[in-house]
């Protein structure tokens, strides 16, 4: 039962052309961004690239998907509200709450940095090592490093939408998942429990992904 919930839906690919590969030679790439202009560096954008599991072509494209949800500079925060109008995550039930976790400030808000951030973790490049641990962020809905029962109801709700289960059903799945998967018998998962089911879950890095 624990494994049902690292499967995201199936999300559809970020697509881009051959322009959006082109960048400017030379030391700047300038983007358009609303009324005003923006550019990386060769420098930033070998940082970014140093730092993500992205190219440099694709760091561009996830630029210009920023700058399209309205998005005016680097350091400036694209409200929430803006973020979820993203097609590849309007149909993530985790929508809201990945908002969140890849939020610098909790807020939701994101800069352009907190948006890259987020594309790399769920890109097909990243370890999985790297996706379990912000999987397991995700479901950690009061942020107190483990995942106790109110955790795992919280994660049932996301995953049930408009089918909801009783509050006696919620109960019992969060408690057959304690039973599966708390080692220790502290009624909680650390992360170290919550890797070993990924462990087990050989699907798992393959569904925690949006596709560019």
């Amino acid at each position: 039962v624990f494994f049902c919930l690292f499967f995201f839906p199936s999300l559809p690919p970020l697509i881009f052309s051959e322009q959006d590969l082109v960048f400017a030679a030379g030391e700047n790439f300038l983007g358009t961004m609303g009324s005003g202009q923006s550019s990386f560096s060769q420098a930033q954008l070998e940082e970014y690239q140093d730092c993500t599991f992205f190219t440099k072509k694709e760091i561009l494209h996830i630029h210009k998907r920023y700058t399209g949800l309205g998005g005016k500079s680097l350091q400036e925060k694209l409200p929430m509200e803006a973020i979820l109008t993203l097609p590849e995550l309007t149909v993530n039930p985790f929508r809201e709450r990945i908002c969140r976790v890849f939020s610098e400030d909790g807020t939701g808000a994101m800069s352009f940095e907190d948006f890259l951030d987020c594309m790399s973790v769920f890109s097909e490049g990243a370890t999985r090592d790297v996706k379990a641990s912000y999987a397991f962020r995700l479901y950690d809905f009061d942020n107190d490093g483990y995942l106790d029962k109110q955790d795992l109801i919280e994660t049932v709700k996301c995953l049930c939408g408009d089918d909801k289960l009783s509050a006696a059903e919620m109960q019992l799945v969060s408690d057959k998942i304690l039973e599966e998967a708390d080692l220790d018998g502290d009624h909680r998962l650390s992360y170290v429990e919550f890797e070993h089911v990924i462990s087990r879950a050989p699907d798992f890095i393959n569904t925690f992904r949006i596709r560019i």
